[in-house]
């Protein structure tokens, strides 16, 4: 049987790994967002083990709800990602400064 600190531990890398890919990569949009998911997954995870192993089903409940905002959340990023590369010709960070206000 699995521990839960090896599902915390495994977490904590994907976490590590999210944070990580944030900091390093300020070019691509895609990857930023790629790293964002990262992230939900490793909170997922906690919240997958922890309602494991103290019997209670309501972190499980809560993982779909917050699967259903991280899938329109791509949904939503990838349709604007479109459009500003149709529009700029480019997916870069660079290019999103020019669309302030």
């Amino acid at each position: 049987m699995v521990s839960l600190s090896s599902y915390l531990m495994l977490s904590n890398v994907i976490f590590c790994i999210g944070l990580v890919g944030i900091f390093v990569n300020r070019t691509n949009i895609i990857t930023l967002l790629m790293c964002v998911e990262l992230i939900l997954v490793a909170v997922n995870t906690n919240f997958v083990a922890f309602s494991h192993f103290l019997g209670n089903e309501a972190g499980q409940i809560f993982v779909f709800f917050v699967l259903t905002v991280a899938a329109a959340e791509v949904a939503i990023g990838l349709a604007i990602l479109t459009l500003l590369f149709r529009n700029r010709g480019s997916i870069s960070v660079d290019v999103t400064n020019s669309l302030k206000g």
